[in-house]
């Protein structure tokens, strides 16, 4: 008798490094729910072993009644991802930090919890922080403040939740939606000179921290840690 196909919910896939974790994770058998608030972002909605659904993150009720609608699932990615919290300390608004931590840290930590009552135990969840916990610089100090916060929950998480386990994966430039706030020119200056300052002398794809993904989803030995996927950005 062949195993059971494992069930995965990747929070926030329907854009990004979401969405790619939920292409890799359905290309290999599992089947997926991919969440959004909207579903406007997705262009191809009838991809094999891949579902998607619209979920406000930031909304526990709606989020409750998804996983009660979803039911018992083995593993949870947590892409959800925010653009405030960053700029020159010295005037940096707090509104802008306490946004930052509201649209990126808190959902994260809210789907993560609320996973727990339909969450198999022995299973897994990975959240997605980022390289600014990691990498210091001037302007980014309310960034590393939030991204920090993910990352400093995952060894107590990690031990809170087994035999579920739980890990990170702290990404570096990636060329995602995340960046099309910029116009086409400066986006790709910044790449160009974020290329130029990783050992890999480039910046990196969605499809690479998906694999970052599969990883600490289907090591069953590795839990507690964050793995940094950045091209050693993170070095310069």
């Amino acid at each position: 008798m062949s195993p059971p196909t494992p069930v995965s919910i990747v929070m926030g896939g329907t854009s990004g490094v979401g969405l790619a974790t939920a292409r890799l994770l359905a290309s290999v058998g599992h089947r997926v729910i991919a969440t959004g608030r909207t579903l406007t972002r997705v262009a191809d909605l009838s991809i094999a072993g891949l579902t998607f659904s619209a979920v406000d993150a930031r909304n526990a009720e709606a989020v409750r009644a998804f996983y009660r609608a979803t039911g018992p699932f083995q593993h949870l990615v947590v892409a959800l991802s925010g653009a405030k919290g960053a700029g020159p300390f010295a005037a940096l608004p707090l509104a802008d930090l306490r946004e930052g931590f509201d649209t990126k840290f808190f959902p994260q930590v809210q789907v993560a919890q609320l996973a727990l009552g339909t969450l198999r135990a022995g299973g897994s969840i990975t959240f997605v922080s980022a390289i600014s916990a990691r990498r210091p610089r001037p302007g980014l100090a309310g960034l590393a403040a939030i991204n920090g916060a993910i990352e400093a929950m995952v060894p107590a998480l990690a031990q809170e939740l087994r035999p579920t386990r739980v890990n990170a994966v702290s990404p570096g430039v990636i060329d995602t939606p995340w960046w099309d706030w910029m116009a086409a020119a400066d986006k790709a200056a910044a790449f160009q000179q974020y290329g130029a300052a990783a050992p890999v002398g480039r910046v990196g794809r969605p499809e690479e921290v998906a694999d970052a993904i599969r990883f600490l989803i289907t090591n069953e030995f590795v839990t507690g840690s964050v793995i940094e996927c950045d091209g050693g950005l993170r070095l310069s």
